[in-house]
């Protein structure tokens, strides 16, 4: 079942109620998404939100095995655009608030393996239905004990406050950096192109008809949905009740893979994800 949270985005342009959204993760991967490692967040359902998502680690305590897996992996697809110097995190804390990054938009994976400037390692971690292009990675000096929720949910309103004061930049990933910049960048290139081509269509149905065309106000309408979330589907709501349960943490985009697909990406050990896959299941 895909969860969209709340239906809607703590970015802006309208979609939703969230003020300051936050996503619950399995570690490693929440980690090596606040460090900027991690450039994209895997996910069976789109983003229901553009701009800052606060990233919470759950509180299952990865084995070292997953985490040894997870380096490894990074450090084959790094290696692909000839960068050798990452430097992970020294500790994966549970039951804590990490950061934040910002999600700057959402796409299938079919299209983001089909963009050519793209590097090879950011296009080897879409391997997921929906990909959530993050870039702007920030860190607390000082991460905070907290609960965590199913979906996209709100920061308590203090958490939030006190969240704010203690962020610094991820510092020391240029060339990941760059790699989520460049993800970024053709995301906005595609919005941009989409927005101006629909602009000139309703533009000149409405010139030659003398009104607007009912067919193109309909086209803009499905431009908001399809730009923002990727695929022209909206993510469910989940219900009041399910979002206050205790936490049961949609998988990460790499829990998700099956062995299959895993096989499927070049340079990387099919043994690798295998272990990584074993330190997920429950006990």
């Amino acid at each position: 079942m895909r969860r969209g949270g709340g239906g809607g985005g703590g970015g802006g342009r309208g979609y939703g109620n969230y003020t300051n959204p936050c996503l619950t993760m399995h570690q490693p991967w929440a980690s090596l998404l606040v460090y900027g490692i991690k450039r994209i967040e895997g996910r069976s359902w789109a983003s229901p939100i553009r701009g800052r998502l606060w990233i919470h680690a759950a509180s299952k305590v990865p084995e070292e095995d997953t985490i040894k897996a997870m380096e490894d992996f990074y450090k084959e697809i790094y290696a692909v655009n000839g960068i050798t110097d990452l430097k992970f995190p020294e500790h994966y804390p549970v039951s804590r608030l990490l950061g934040c990054v910002e999600v700057v938009g959402c796409v299938k994976c079919e299209e983001l393996a089909s963009w050519e400037a793209l590097p090879e390692g950011v296009r080897l971690e879409g391997q997921t239905d929906f990909c959530w292009l993050c870039e702007q990675p920030q860190k607390l000096l000082v991460p905070f004990e907290m609960r965590g929720y199913q979906g996209v949910y709100n920061l308590e309103r203090k958490i939030h406050e006190a969240a704010i004061r203690g962020l610094v930049p991820v510092k020391g990933l240029s060339a990941a950096i760059a790699g989520a910049r460049a993800a970024a960048t053709q995301f906005n290139k595609k919005d941009q192109n989409l927005v101006s081509n629909t602009t000139t269509n309703s533009y000149s149905n409405s010139t030659s008809s003398g009104r607007p065309d009912s067919k193109s106000l309909e086209e803009d309408k499905m431009l908001e949905s399809c730009s923002f979330g990727g695929s022209g589907e909206e993510a469910s709501v989940p219900s009041k009740t399910e979002q206050l349960n205790p936490i049961q943490v949609e998988e990460s985009s790499s829990r998700s893979q099956t062995r299959e697909d895993l096989k499927q990406i070049p340079g990387a050990s099919a043994k690798i994800f295998a272990a990584a896959v074993r330190g997920l299941k429950q006990s």
